[in-house]
């Protein structure tokens, strides 16, 4: 049986030279029985809360206790005018946005609905949207019913990316070929810059710019790539995108969704869904003096209804922390951490498992995906066991995603020969 041992010492060295290793004491980790903590790599799914979310989150119930609803307005941190400013730089910088160019507001599926409104406007001669596969569920929904709501049939109107037979990655080349062969029917390409089965990452300026010259609008799902990697959403010139907050950004369960429109289209008298509060605030409380929307200016203009300050208060905790750690130096860690974890699970007895996830740090995220035949999701239960917090994905898939902001080499170590455990108890 392999011997994972000669990694421990790897392991505490890469610990010792990580300059972000401190902010790990910035979190609530999960406390374990085997170890003073579980080890969580379900950062793909729900990030673990900031310590300081809690007090925030205190004292926002202690406010609304004491001053009601003249919360909103009284002091300089009153819920009116503080929050979205507070929140829209750290956000802006991690998605490479102009400030105006990004809002959070409702939720991934939600925002998507609503942007589809002003950004997917078929005619007859451009009609298709692309998008990647494998798709994230709602995405597909959304699109879907979409189409059908302009009268067009998906199984015609909708392209779908997929590897090509036997593989499991995507090929840029193929994706560009359909755009350039395509392009002149394609209203809207809609693509995931972190593929959330796979971590596959895609190059998305380039892609962008094959769409832009065919005429057609490009869109992006950023829920596994936001706090994940480095983007640069204005300079690709990326038409919208949304995103979600509770994955690698740590905004608790539900968090609220995140919204991206590019500059370019912020003076564009475009179709939208109105609601009161993309209203400009200076006349958003005239109310039945003022019937006529008027938009309050960039992003925010997309906006409905009235935010949750508790859903967006742990957000002030975690993106403070973003800002500091930089998410170039995470990005950096999270390579070694996910180079680290392919290296050990090489060592696990050949045929175990097949990689879904590029092997090239370059072309993947924080997260490994693995395919475990036949004994995957009995793996899933038993890794609970082992106090290893994962994710399992249908028919036969588990996914470890390892956050560069709390997570350890020593935990990778140890999740590993945790699992080369489970393997010597199933021969």
């Amino acid at each position: 049986m392999t011997n994972l041992t000669k990694y421990q010492a790897k392991a505490q060295q890469l610990d010792e030279q990580d300059p972000l290793k401190a902010f790990r004491q910035y979190f609530s980790i999960p406390e374990g029985r085997l170890a003073p903590h579980k080890i969580y790599f379900c950062n793909n799914s729900l990030g673990l809360p900031p310590v300081k979310a809690l007090t925030l989150m205190q004292d926002q119930m202690q406010k609304w206790a004491s001053q009601g609803v003249e919360g909103w307005f009284q002091g300089t941190d009153n819920w009116y005018a503080s929050l979205a400013a507070s929140l829209q730089k750290p956000l802006a910088g991690l998605l490479g946005a102009q400030e105006e160019e990004v809002i959070l507001m409702n939720s991934l599926t939600v925002n998507l609905h609503l942007l589809l409104v002003s950004f997917y406007r078929p005619t007859a001669k451009r009609c298709k949207i692309m998008i990647d596969s494998p798709t994230f569920p709602s995405d597909l929904y959304a699109i879907k019913s979409h189409l059908s709501f302009h009268g067009l049939k998906p199984e015609e109107a909708l392209i779908i990316m997929a590897p090509r037979p036997g593989e499991s990655l995507l090929r840029m080349e193929d994706i560009q070929e359909t755009i350039a062969k395509e392009g002149e029917s394609i209203a809207l390409v809609f693509l995931n810059p972190v593929n959330f089965l796979t971590g596959q990452v895609l190059e998305m300026e380039s892609i962008a710019k094959a769409v832009h010259e065919k005429g057609g609008l490009f869109g992006c799902d950023l829920a596994h790539a936001v706090g994940n990697i480095p983007l640069q959403l204005h300079a690709w010139e990326v038409d919208f995108a949304v995103g979600c907050s509770y994955k690698y950004l740590c905004a608790g369960p539900g968090g609220p969704g995140i919204a991206y429109v590019h500059a370019s289209h912020h003076a564009e008298h475009l179709p939208r869904f109105s609601g009161w509060w993309g209203n400009d605030p200076q006349s958003r409380f005239r109310m039945q003096l003022e019937p006529d929307f008027i938009p309050y200016g960039g992003a925010a203009s997309w906006q409905v209804s009235t935010p949750s300050v508790l859903a967006l208060t742990p957000l002030l905790a975690s993106l403070e922390l973003f800002q500091e750690a930089g998410i170039a130096r995470l990005r950096e860690k999270s390579k070694l951490q996910t180079a680290f974890l392919l290296e050990l699970l090489e060592e696990l007895p050949k045929g175990q498992f097949h990689l879904l996830t590029p092997r090239h740090s370059n072309e993947r995220g924080c997260q490994l995906t693995l395919r475990m035949p036949v004994v995957a999701e009995f793996f899933l239960g038993q890794l609970e066991e082992k106090e290893i917090i994962c994710d399992f994905r249908q028919p036969d898939m588990i996914r470890l995603a390892p956050s560069p902001l709390y997570n350890t080499f020593s935990e990778i170590y140890a999740c590993v020969s945790r699992l080369l455990d489970l393997l010597g108890d199933l021969q």
